[in-house]
C-alpha cells in the first residue's frame, strides 16, 4: 500500500457503490480512482490493501465534524 498526499475529499465526492459522501479514495496504478463511503470502505479496504494502490482514508473527519454540545445554562 502506498500513501501519498492527495487533495482532500469534498462533499461533492461520492461513493462509487452507493452514492453517499466519500471518505476513502483508492488510486490504482493507472491513475483510476475508486471512492467509498466509510461503510463500503471498511468493507473493501482489506482487499484493496493487498493490491498496488494508494489509499487515502479520511474517515477521521466523521468524528471531527461531531460538535461537542455546550453545557446547559452556558449563556
Amino acid at each position: 500500500m502506498n500513501t501519498t498526499l492527495a487533495p482532500d475529499l469534498t462533499v461533492a465526492d461520492r461513493c462509487d457503490r452507493c452514492g453517499a459522501q466519500a471518505y476513502i479514495r483508492a488510486t490504482l496504478g493507472e491513475g483510476l480512482e475508486l471512492l467509498f463511503c466509510a461503510h463500503h470502505g471498511r468493507k473493501h479496504i482489506e482487499k484493496l490493501r493487498d493490491l498496488d494502490v494508494t489509499i487515502q482514508d479520511q474517515t477521521h473527519r466523521l468524528h471531527d465534524a461531531v460538535a461537542t454540545p455546550e453545557p446547559m445554562g452556558a449563556e
